[in-house]
Order: structure tokens, then C-alpha cells, then sequence
């Protein structure tokens, strides 16, 4: 037997809230599970907590306006240019990379490797964004072509405040990449949150002086505080030390572009999405900003979700495929498939039968209306109806990443775009805007489905892993809650002011988690027991 300590309670045994403030040290490492739990949390406060305080801010502040239609469509030309230069990911392929170092025990050299390639990049990404300050104008004619002049105007000023974070993004993920293959995920759970702080700090001091170009300083000062420095911070902490070196012929850099290029050529709809969506919405004033909205409340629980659990999955798929565990790498991925979409499942099922209250408390008041919110209210439940789509697809793209293969998701991304334009071009001209949520949610269907495929066709992962079983109960779960709520909300007087609507998310929150867990247990599902048995442990 273990030894005891005086009140007979085994040494062996840890506190399980030291062991939980432990996971919260800076250089604590993880498990996949407590990965994915650390930065759900964070993403729970940067995307359920602060990214709602700065979307209600926006909408109080501004509205559904043409200064917010101008302000979204500012974020485009600087995403297309990280998207097209860099490839869009950095911190993943960096991951793969690294990966490979640390197996083999050369961790320096992989520091070095990092350098070379944030050198030579920070250069190309420097050229890169240069000339976009100066082509902004001719971009924003071409994307918005039914914005006024004033409004022009204003999205290409605020186009050429956010330029330049790109650069701090692109640092900030090859310094996170180093934290993430040592299985360090803390900043990266808090990066989120002091970008979404630097917004809602920038729009509160300044949006009396500046206006809306508050929120673009905001912005950037944001993504320069949280993703660059408190990365290089968590980096250094870890022995990294960047190098000023160039070496245009170093094997990693050539390895990198060889995984980037693919990522910077081919087209992915997970990113076209509002691209797309934002060049036909320009034609009516709001637009934008309504279908932004609902697609930024959307984002809330689906990037606590999806991108959380993507990417503490990553190290551990890459350890597994470098080390040659084939089928101990399928099984990961599909046993993590599976949670995320059942737990996805049954999150929308909340949210659509909640729907009008969370814009109501959300969105309404100060310059957004009545009639702006209740259409924002509905896009936000069309958008819904693909949230399991949207999660687990960043699974099956880490899975593809994990293995080196960035080539098949960036051929399939590219015909999947390609084949979807139509479809939303169809769609807008037959429903109009609401058109284009249809269309999105098509889109990614047809996305996930040609992943789940080309997995299947590289013996990489089999769908037949799939626990169907668990993935049918949560759905049940998740449609008999759904009813519950409708049907009770319908019962009640129509809602009126955030109090009522608040005490009306607060009790149907309760009744669905009730319904959900009794369902769950008659049905004999292990999700209520594999999540809690994690936390118990």
C-alpha cells in the first residue's frame, strides 16, 4: 500500500483543485484532455465573455451602420494578404515541423530552424502588406462595389490601420508554435481574450475622439499585447532564444514552404465563407454587419468548441503519426471527432431554441433596433444548424496537417470554394440575404463531407471508426431539449426588456441541461461520463 500521511489519507493522492491550478502554471504541459479544457476556458472567456461584451459594445456604440459595414469589411484585404503570404496557419505546419525536432532531440536546432523561416517571412509578409496599404482603395472598389463614397472611404482608412497586425499575428503564431509541441497551452488561451480586450478598451477610450476607428486601434493594439508578446514572453520562458539569421536554402525553410504552399495557393471555404458573403451583402446598408453579427454570436460557442479542442488535438496526432502509431493516430481522431460533434449537437439544439433571447441580450439596444436584431436573430438560427459541421471539420483538417499533408485539404478546399460560389450566388438572388446563411451552411456540409472521404481514400481515418451509436443519442438529446424549450417559450408572454429575457436563458438553460442529461442517461450514453469522469479523476 502507498504511504499515509496522520489522518490517514494517501500521499499518493492529490488535491484535485491543486492539481486543476496547476494546469494554469506558464510552463505546466498537458494532456490532450486537459489541453482542450484549458483552452475551451480561455476561449469561454475571450469568446463567451469578452467577445460578446465588444460585439454588444459595437452594436450599442454604432449599430447595424455603414461605419460597421465599413469596419468588417476592413479586416478582408489584411486577411487576404496572411492568407495568400502565409498560408493562413502558421502555428500549424510550424507544429508539424517542430514536431519532428523534438522526436529526434534536436530542439536546437529547431529554434534555429524558426528563425530563419520568421526572418525570411516577416520580410515577404512586410512586402506583402506594403503593398496593400498602397492598393487598398482599388481592393475595396472591387470587393464593395455598392458601398458609397464616404463609406469607401472609411473601410479603406481603417483597411490601412489593420495592415500591419498581420505581421503580429504571424510572429505571435511561430513563437506559439514552440509552446504548443512542448504541450504548453496557457498563453495561447489567453491570447484570444487580450485581443478582444484591446478592442473593447480601444472603442471605450476612443470612440468619442475617433469614432469607429477606435475599434482599429483596438485591434491591432490587441493582436501586438496577446498574440505577439505574450507569446515571445511564453517562448523565452520555454528557452527559445530567435536568432537573427538568414538562410534561404535551410531544409526547414524549403520543408515549411513545401507544407505552406499548398495552404498559401489553394482556397479553403472556411475562409471564403464571409468573403464571399460580405461582397453580395454590401448591397443593402447592415447587411453586413447583421449577417456579422449573427455569424460572430455563432462563432462564440463554436470556437470554444472546434478550434480549442483542433488545436490541443494537433501535438498529439503529429507525436502519434511521427512515431508511426497509425492506428492508435485513427483512433485518436475519431474518438475526438466524436465528442466534439456530439457535444456540438447538443449545443445547437440549445441555441436555436434560444435564439431570440441571446440576440435580445446580446445585440439590442443603444443604436442597434428591434428590427435589426429579431433579423440577426434569425440568420444566427440558420447558422446554427451547421455548428457540428463547422467544429468537427477542423479536426479532419489538423488530421491531414498532423500527417504532413497539407496538399489533399488544400486541393479539396479549393474545389469545394469553386463549386459553392454558385450556390451562393443562386441562393442571394432567390432569398436574398438570408440566401447567403443557406448557403454557408451547404457549403461547409459539402466541405466536411469531401474531408471525411480523402481520409478515408488515404488510410488515414476510417468514418467506420465513428461511434454512430453516441453521435445518434446526442442528436435525440439534443432535439427532445431543443422541443422542451421551443414549446415552453412559445407558452409564455411574449418577452419583454434583457431582464426577462435573461431569467428566460437562465431558466431554460436549466431545464435543457436536465433534459439533456436525463436523455442521455436512459439512452445509455457515456458522453456524461467520459467528460466528467475527466474532471473526477
Amino acid at each position: 500500500m502507498g504511504a499515509r500521511n496522520a489522518d490517514g489519507r494517501s500521499l499518493m493522492t492529490r488535491p484535485k483543485l491543486l492539481r486543476w491550478l496547476h494546469w494554469l502554471k506558464p510552463g505546466a504541459t498537458h494532456s490532450a484532455f486537459s489541453a482542450s479544457l484549458l483552452l475551451m476556458a480561455g476561449s469561454v472567456m475571450s469568446s463567451g465573455v469578452f467577445a460578446l461584451i465588444r460585439q454588444k459594445l459595437i452594436a450599442h456604440l454604432f449599430g447595424a451602420t455603414n461605419a460597421t459595414d465599413a469596419y468588417i469589411g476592413a479586416f478582408e484585404l489584411p486577411d487576404m494578404v496572411y492568407y495568400f503570404l502565409i498560408g493562413g496557419v502558421a502555428s500549424s505546419t510550424f507544429v508539424s515541423l517542430l514536431s519532428g525536432y523534438r522526436e529526434r532531440g534536436e530542439e536546437a536546432e529547431g529554434d534555429r530552424a524558426l528563425s530563419v523561416i520568421l526572418n525570411t517571412m516577416i520580410l515577404a509578409l512586410g512586402a506583402g502588406i506594403v503593398a496593400a496599404e498602397f492598393f487598398a482603395p482599388w481592393y475595396v472598389s472591387v470587393k464593395f462595389p455598392h458601398f458609397d463614397a464616404p463609406t469607401a472611404a472609411l473601410c479603406v482608412n481603417l483597411t490601412r490601420i489593420l495592415l500591419p497586425a498581420q505581421l503580429f499575428f504571424f510572429a505571435g503564431g511561430v513563437f506559439g508554435s514552440k509552446l504548443m509541441v512542448r504541450k504548453v497551452f496557457l498563453f495561447q488561451a489567453l491570447t484570444p481574450s487580450i485581443y478582444n480586450l484591446g478592442i473593447i478598451c480601444g472603442a471605450l477610450v476612443l470612440h468619442s475622439r475617433i469614432g469607429v476607428h477606435s475599434l482599429a486601434v483596438g485591434a491591432v493594439a490587441g493582436v501586438f499585447c496577446g498574440m505577439f508578446l505574450l507569446n515571445v514572453f511564453g517562448a523565452r520562458r520555454e528557452g527559445m532564444r530567435w536568432q537573427p539569421v538568414f538562410d534561404f536554402r535551410h531544409p526547414a525553410l524549403l520543408q515549411w514552404l513545401k507544407l505552406a504552399a499548398p495552404l498559401m495557393i489553394g482556397q479553403s471555404l472556411t475562409t471564403w465563407d464571409q468573403w464571399i458573403r460580405t461582397y453580395f451583402a454590401s448591397q443593402g446598408v447592415g447587411d453586413i454587419t447583421r449577417l456579422a453579427f449573427a455569424k460572430q454570436l455563432f462563432n462564440s460557442p463554436m470556437n470554444i468548441l472546434g478550434p480549442a479542442a483542433g488545436a490541443a488535438s494537433l501535438p498529439f496526432f503529429a507525436s502519434l503519426y511521427s512515431q508511426g502509431k497509425l492506428e492508435e493516430f485513427a483512433k485518436a481522431v475519431n474518438r475526438a471527432v466524436t465528442r466534439l460533434m456530439a457535444v456540438s449537437l447538443l449545443a445547437a439544439g440549445w441555441m436555436i431554441a434560444l435564439a431570440g433571447p441571446l440576440v435580445d441580450v446580446t445585440l439590442r439596444g443603444g443604436r442597434m433596433d428591434e428590427a435589426s436584431a429579431r433579423m440577426t436573430a434569425w440568420f444566427f438560427t440558420i447558422f446554427c444548424l451547421s455548428l457540428f459541421l463547422w467544429t468537427t471539420q477542423s479536426l479532419y483538417v489538423r488530421a491531414f496537417y498532423a500527417a504532413g499533408n497539407t496538399f489533399t485539404p488544400m486541393l479539396s478546399g479549393t474545389i469545394v470554394t469553386a463549386v459553392s460560389m454558385p450556390v451562393y450566388w443562386l441562393l442571394f438572388h432567390r432569398l436574398g440575404v438570408e440566401g447567403l446563411a443557406w448557403a454557408s451552411n451547404a457549403g461547409i456540409l459539402l466541405h466536411t463531407i469531401a474531408l471525411v472521404v480523402l481520409l478515408q481514400h488515404n488510410k488515414l481515418t476510417p468514418v467506420s471508426g465513428l461511434e454512430f451509436g453516441e453521435l445518434g443519442r446526442a442528436l435525440l438529446a439534443s432535439v427532445i431539449g431543443w422541443g422542451t424549450i421551443a414549446t415552453g417559450l412559445h407558452a409564455l408572454p411574449a418577452l419583454q426588456g434583457h431582464i426577462q429575457n435573461l431569467s428566460a436563458i437562465a431558466g431554460a438553460s436549466a431545464l435543457w441541461l436536465g433534459i439533456v442529461l436525463l436523455v442521455l442517461k436512459a439512452t445509455g450514453s457515456r458522453l456524461p461520463g467520459q467528460i466528467l469522469g475527466r474532471f473526477v479523476r
